[in-house]
């Protein structure tokens, strides 16, 4: 197997394991605080945006122009395709989000809550293996230099740092419905198992599609950016802690920045 793809590989099973590590939370005898939860989550909506711009849309800009599109193209169309594709896997994938409007959306389908929450957390969770996989695989094959190893391993820790509050933010709901710890541990890191597939197929569209590669990078931030937007904002400012939640997309941002140009 080509080295990029074993370190795409890593990258996923790096994003998961914080996943787990943050589910592993309901093993402690008190549920950490709502502030501190949406914190948490502000901060994790930062670090995914700041990836999306640094190690995503700029690298594809910069392969673009080295490649000679007009760069802008590439960001714009890529970036809205990521989104759509989502909002078509929203529309119609049974779900549940996160938070008080636990109304099941998509397809109707009579399946727990549980299997819902689970597939929404798992729709949030593919992008992000997704846009570690083609971080990694541009850093292998593309001849411009604009992917570095280094970006990539700055978005895969960023991602797997925002990862923990998720872990967190599902297993502890499972918990208070009266789940056993060790059973909603499980569906909590259930949750971003799909994050190394993700990872995986994106460092092999990359292969593939080498000639398209400014397009998987920006259609991989704007799946990631719809995501933010969609769900992670308003779930972190539902229970009225919006200057936590801001304070927090701004530290998480700054902080994967500061990543990406130290590592890049």
């Amino acid at each position: 197997m080509e080295a990029f793809l074993l370190y795409a590989l890593g990258g996923g099973l790096f994003t998961w394991g914080l996943t787990a590590l943050g589910a592993a939370s309901v093993f402690l005898a008190k549920e950490p605080s709502r502030k501190l939860l949406d914190g948490m989550l502000g901060f994790a909506a930062g670090v995914m945006l700041a990836a999306s711009v640094f190690s995503l849309l700029l690298p594809g800009m910069e392969m673009a122009e080295a490649q000679g599109m007009v760069p802008w193209i590439p960001a714009v169309v890529g970036f809205l395709l990521g989104g759509g594709l989502l909002r078509l896997i929203d529309r119609f994938l049974p779900h549940v989000h996160l938070g008080p409007k636990d109304v099941p959306e998509g397809l109707k389908a009579l399946w727990r809550r549980t299997t819902l929450l689970i597939l929404a957390v798992t729709l949030h969770n593919f992008p992000e293996g997704l846009a570690v996989g083609v971080a990694f695989g541009a850093a292998g094959l593309d001849p411009t230099g604009a992917a570095t190893l280094g970006g990539a391993i700055a978005l895969a820790v960023g991602i797997g740092l925002q990862n923990m509050p998720e872990g967190l933010a599902v297993a502890w709901p499972l918990r208070r419905a009266g789940m056993p710890a060790a059973k909603a541990w499980f569906y909590g890191q259930l949750s971003a198992i799909v994050e190394p597939v993700g990872a995986v197929l994106g460092a092999l569209l990359v292969i593939q599609m080498m000639d398209l590669l400014p397009y998987l990078m920006a259609l991989a931030a704007g799946a990631m950016v719809f995501v933010i937007v969609e769900e992670v904002i308003p779930e972190s400012q539902a229970e009225g802690n919006g200057d936590i939640s801001t304070f927090g997309v701004m530290t998480g941002f700054a902080l994967m920045m500061a990543l990406d140009v130290a590592l890049g």
